[in-house]
């Protein structure tokens, strides 16, 4: 896989393969930026990235959106070709993500340092701030990787995390942050707060397409997101230490240092979120940035989060699948392939051979006990190996013609879910389902499952032949 330096180097493979829009002409920050990006979302699953280098209030900097949102864009993000299918995407980022963990490369010196601001930080003035949303509580930052270490273990660099958290722009120099128990940093958070302790954090912003995947990918603890970037790149990650002894990408646009408040906590939302609707307000912890460095004429990266699709859920659709997949294979090897594309995966399909009656169930409540499972996951279906979870199609099929609901629906209430999906009664618990959607087997001996139609032969000779007839008439 080629590696990305920066944001700008992938900008520019987009622009060479067609996937990249630049938008000179002057815009508004609301509503126009929003509305482009949302407007994208709607032009089908090969709409391209935006770049506007003419934002009202702004004189240098620049805002790129929709950067992740394709399945070209993120086919790319992971060295393939831009044809590349949804499903040979999962068995390469599933392919990187066992090669774990990849080596760092350290760096003295970054591009983000050629500015530097250190007294009278006002993020007001340094980045394109806009709501995305009518209904937002504020402008917020929904594109950082945020980076912090664990107090009770600093010099551990498995354990540091790198996050992708919202943050809300609650003043010149102060943040919110959404954390929530399953992530990372609210564990760093809790061993700080015990300590009495603020906790020292960094937020890189602008950043090149592959780490930003691996900050959304629910990896365990002590696994390295850095590593893990290097894994799938095939090449040392390189970063630069901070002052504060974090660790940020090289090629970062904006950098933003400061502390996670100890024991404060204030209003935070609403957001209009990934399942489609506003979050409302919570209180969440607060950050002050204490200094602040950013490349000259910065690019500002955001994500536009609204009712799917938008490119928020490709960007977690395959740091959601194969860690689920790596995790279920492990304990179960007979599982194919694992499709957690839809809405940050609240609904997750498997693929998986079947050894003996009942093992679909058993497939189904091992993912639940996954760390992304235990969180998101509500609606588990589980389909023979020869369904393609990837093809919706083949899904329904299976669930209409092999699931009795008598017997292959099992209900488990009452489990922990995320405080964003809006099914939750009260918010953070609800019941969860597994539907088991695979041929039975001894000694499951319900339905007539006799001869299974095949296809006539040599019909993947022909699929390939006019498969190339087609795209030669493009």
């Amino acid at each position: 896989m080629s590696a990305y330096p920066d944001l700008r180097a992938f900008l520019a493979t987009l622009e060479k393969h067609r996937r990249l829009l630049r938008v000179t002409a002057a815009v508004m920050p609301e509503p126009d930026l929003a509305a482009a990006a949302c407007a994208l979302t709607r032009l089908g699953t090969e709409s391209p990235a935006i770049v506007f280098s003419d934002i009202a209030g702004y004189a240098d900097a620049q805002l790129a959106m929709n950067v992740h949102g394709s399945w070209p864009n993120h086919a790319l993000a992971l060295g393939m070709e831009p044809d590349a299918t949804p499903r040979e995407q999962f068995h390469r980022f599933v392919e990187g993500y066992q090669r774990y963990p990849g080596e760092l490369a350290f760096a003295h010196e970054a591009p983000w340092e050629e500015n530097v601001i250190e007294s009278d930080v006002n993020l007001f003035d340094l980045m394109p701030l806009f709501r995305l949303n009518r209904g937002d509580g504020g402008y917020f930052i929904d594109k950082p990787c945020v980076v912090s270490r664990d107090p009770d273990d600093p010099d551990n660099d498995d354990v540091q995390n790198v996050g992708v958290y919202r943050l809300q722009v609650k003043g010149r120099n102060r943040l919110g942050i959404q954390t929530v128990p399953q992530h990372d940093i609210a564990l760093h958070l809790r061993h700080a707060e015990e300590r009495g302790e603020d906790l020292p954090i960094a937020i890189a912003l602008g950043n090149e397409p592959l780490i930003t995947l691996m900050a959304a990918t629910p990896m365990l603890y002590d696994q390295l997101e850095y590593k893990m970037a290097a894994a799938l790149q095939g090449s040392p990650y390189r970063i630069v230490r901070t002052e504060s002894g974090l660790d940020v990408p090289w090629g970062s646009e904006y950098v933003l240092e400061g502390r996670i408040l100890g024991g404060l906590r204030e209003p935070e939302g609403p957001f209009g979120e990934f399942p489609g609707y506003y979050s409302g307000s919570h209180r969440y912890p607060v950050i002050e940035i204490d200094r602040v460095h950013h490349r000259t004429a910065p690019v500002f990266d955001a994500v536009y989060v609204g009712r799917p699709w938008t490119e928020i859920d490709y960007l977690q659709a395959m740091t959601t699948s194969a860690p689920i997949f790596v995790q279920l294979n492990d304990a179960f090897p007979e599982v194919t392939a694992v499709n957690a594309l839809y809405t940050h995966g609240l609904v997750v399909i498997v693929s998986t051979g079947v050894r003996y009656g009942g093992f679909a169930k058993a497939v189904g409540m091992r993912l639940l006990t996954t760390s992304h499972g235990i969180g998101y996951a509500t609606i588990v279906i589980v389909v023979d190996a020869d369904v393609d979870p990837f093809d919706l199609n083949q899904v329904m099929w299976a669930i209409s013609v092999k699931v009795n609901p008598a017997g292959d629906v099992m209900i488990l209430p009452n489990l922990s879910s995320n405080l964003l999906n809006p099914a939750g009664q009260p918010p953070g618990m609800v019941h969860k389902m597994i539907i088991d959607a695979t041929t039975p087997v001894a000694p499951d001996d319900r339905g007539d499952y006799g001869m299974e139609l095949d296809t006539p032969h040599g019909t993947d000779a022909w699929r390939t032949r006019l498969s190339a007839m087609i795209k030669d008439l493009r």
